[in-house]
C-alpha cells in the first residue's frame, strides 16, 4: 500500500510558494496576507486551487522545457541539432557541450532539464491528488483542473522521453515511492502516456478559461494527443485530431506573416504569458544582439535554406553585420525592451503546425494530392510557389521536411523531435561533426543515478 506524504503540510507550502511565483502577475487574487493559506482551504476553495494551477503554468514559463529561455527546448535543442550555432568560448552552464555534441553524464544541462521537469511533474502530481480529495470543490472544477494538469504532466513527459529514452513514470507524491522508481519500458510508458493525453482532452472544455488563451483547453490537448499518435505512428487516428482542431470554431490561419508571433491572433492555439506586463518574451532576449555576438547565432545551414524571395527571411530572422561580417538572429519575436511589450507572448502551439501536422500524417497514407493544400498554407504566406497537388509522395515528403525546418526553427525543439521522428538525425553528421548515432538520446544526469541506483543502466555510448 502506498504511503503519502502529509499532504495538507505539503500542499499548503506549494500553494504559498507557487502563489509567491506569481504575485507580479496577479493572475490570482487573494485576502490571505503574505500568501500564506490556512492549510484546510488549500482544495477546498476553487480561487486557491486555481492559484496552484496558475503557479503550475507560471513554472512552465520561469524554467520548464516550454521556458523561451535557456531552460527551454527551443534553446538547447536548436544548440544541439542545426538550428543554432554556439559562439561561446566558455560556459559553466554546459550549454557549449551540448552544442558540440559531447555532452557527459555531468553536464549541467542534462542534469537541470532532467531535475526542472520532474520537479514540475511533482507539482502536478500534487495538484490532481488535492482536487481529487477535495470534498467542496464543483465535479465540474475538479474535472478541469485535473485534466490541464494531467495535460502539463504529459507535456512533460512526452518532451522526456524523446530527449533521455525510457524514463520513470510517476503519479504519486509519495516521496520513497519516486526515490526509487525504475525507467518505465518503452511500450508500457507509451501506452500510459496515450492513455493520459486521451483523459485530459475529454477533461478539459473546449473553451478557454482566458481571452489570451494562456490556460490549456481541449483544442491543445488534442494538438499534444495527435503529435502522440504521429510518434508512434498512429496516421489514421492522428488525422482526425488535426482534423478536428482544423475544424473548431475560434481558430483561423494568419495570412500576414507580420503578425505571425503577436498574441490576438486566431491562429494561436496556447501561449505563455510573461510574467510581468509588458515584459519581452524570454526569446526576443535570448537572441539578440546588434553588434558582434558573443553567444548564439543562427545556424548558417539554416539560413541558406531559404530562397532569396521567402519572406521569412525579412519577418523571422536578421543580419547584423559588424566589422564586415555578417551574423544572424531570430527575430520572430520583436519587443526586447521591457515595459514595452503589449503584443507578443511566448506562442507553444499555433495552427500553422496542425496543418503541416496533418500534411504528413496524409502523405504517409498516400494521400498527397489532400495534404499538399496544407502544406502549401505556410509555403503561400511566405511568398513561395504553390507545390502542386499532383508531386509524387517523396518528393511531397522532401517539401514538408524543408518546409518544417524554415517555418519552425528555434521553436521549442520541433527541428530535434521532427528529425527523430522521420528517421534522420544522421543527417546531422554532415553539418556537426562529432555527432554520433547514441546522440538520439541523452545520458542519465550521474547526480540522479548516484541518488537512485534504480535507474541504471546509464544510456548506450555513456560513461
Amino acid at each position: 500500500m502506498i504511503k503519502y506524504i502529509k499532504l495538507p503540510f505539503y500542499i499548503a507550502l506549494l500553494v504559498a510558494l507557487l502563489l509567491a511565483v506569481n504575485s507580479c502577475e496577479k493572475w490570482i487574487e487573494t485576502d490571505f496576507p503574505n500568501n500564506q493559506l490556512p492549510t484546510e482551504r488549500v482544495f477546498e476553495d476553487e480561487q486557491t486551487a486555481e492559484a496552484a494551477l496558475a503557479g503550475l503554468y507560471g513554472a512552465l514559463w520561469n524554467n520548464s522545457m516550454l521556458a523561451g529561455s535557456s531552460d527551454g527546448t527551443g534553446y538547447f535543442l536548436g544548440n544541439y541539432t542545426d538550428d543554432i550555432t554556439c559562439i561561446l568560448t566558455t560556459a559553466n552552464n554546459g550549454i557549449v557541450d551540448i552544442f558540440n555534441n559531447q555532452q557527459v553524464p555531468t553536464n549541467t544541462v542534462v542534469n537541470s532539464v532532467w531535475t526542472n521537469a520532474y520537479q514540475q511533474i511533482y507539482i502536478a502530481n500534487s495538484i490532481i491528488y488535492g482536487v481529487e480529495h477535495s470534498k467542496i470543490l464543483p465535479v465540474a472544477v475538479k474535472d478541469r483542473i485535473r485534466g490541464e494538469a494531467v495535460f502539463v504532466r504529459s507535456l512533460l513527459y512526452f518532451y522526456l522521453y524523446q530527449i533521455y529514452g525510457e524514463v520513470p513514470y510517476t503519479d504519486t507524491i509519495d516521496y520513497t515511492v519516486n526515490m526509487n522508481l525504475k525507467r518505465m519500458p518503452k511500450e508500457q510508458f507509451l501506452v500510459r502516456l496515450e492513455t493520459d493525453m486521451s483523459e485530459a482532452v475529454n477533461l478539459m472544455p473546449s473553451n478557454y478559461r482566458s481571452a489570451e488563451r494562456i490556460y490549456a483547453n481541449k483544442a491543445v490537448g488534442t494538438v499534444l494527443l495527435a503529435r502522440m499518435k504521429m510518434l508512434i505512428g498512429k496516421w489514421s487516428e492522428a488525422e482526425v485530431l488535426c482534423q478536428s482542431v482544423l475544424q473548431t470554431s475560434g481558430y483561423a490561419f494568419q495570412n500576414d506573416i507580420a503578425k505571425v508571433f503577436q498574441k490576438n491572433g486566431s491562429h494561436i492555439i496556447w501561449q505563455l504569458k510573461p510574467r510581468n506586463n509588458n515584459d519581452p518574451t524570454k526569446e526576443a532576449t535570448l537572441y539578440s544582439f546588434t553588434t558582434a555576438p558573443t553567444s548564439y547565432v543562427l545556424n548558417v545551414n539554416l539560413v541558406n535554406s531559404f530562397s532569396s524571395g521567402d519572406l521569412r527571411r525579412l519577418h523571422y530572422f536578421t543580419g547584423v553585420t559588424f566589422n564586415g561580417q555578417t551574423n544572424y538572429r531570430s527575430t520572430k519575436y520583436k519587443n526586447i525592451s521591457a515595459g514595452n511589450n503589449t503584443t507578443e507572448y511566448s506562442v507553444v502551439f499555433r495552427l500553422e503546425e496542425v496543418h503541416l501536422m496533418l500534411a504528413e500524417v496524409l502523405i504517409q497514407q498516400g494521400k498527397v494530392a489532400e495534404a499538399v493544400p496544407h502544406l502549401n498554407k505556410t509555403r503561400q504566406r511566405a511568398g513561395l510557389t504553390a507545390l502542386s497537388t499532383g508531386i509524387a509522395a517523396p518528393v511531397a515528403m522532401n517539401e514538408l521536411k524543408a518546409e518544417k525546418r524554415r517555418e519552425f526553427f528555434a521553436e521549442h525543439g520541433q527541428r530535434f523531435f521532427d528529425l527523430k521522428r522521420w528517421g534522420d538525425l544522421s543527417l546531422l553528421v554532415l553539418i556537426k561533426p562529432n555527432w554520433k548515432a547514441f546522440h538520439q538520446f541523452w545520458p542519465l544526469p550521474q547526480k540522479e543515478l548516484l541518488v537512485n541506483p534504480n535507474l541504471n543502466p546509464q544510456n548506450d555510448g555513456y560513461q
